[in-house]
């Protein structure tokens, strides 16, 4: 194993560069939504709650929950760039 990064690699290039953008907001929203919708879908369908009032559930608390995600990928973003 080198020290060096990437200088294991065929080609001799390095790493690919960090981002330093963050991610667009309906990302954060999205992912969020599916996070929520799969951990309450197996307790919600057993309890007898539509698979559809769920997924309008996680929609409404992902959006919530991108405002944090959003802001926190805009700062690790920040200090990414000016370190």
């Amino acid at each position: 194993m080198s020290a060096t990064p990437g200088a294991g690699s065929p080609d001799g290039e390095g790493p690919a560069p960090l981002r330093t953008q963050a991610r667009p907001f309906i990302v954060h929203w999205l992912v969020d939504a599916a996070v929520v919708f799969l951990a309450t879908i197996i307790v919600a369908l057993f309890i007898g709650v539509p698979w559809w009032a769920v997924l309008i559930v996680a929609g409404v608390l992902g959006s919530f929950g991108a405002r944090l995600t959003y802001r926190a990928d805009v700062r690790a973003m920040a200090e990414r760039r000016h370190p």
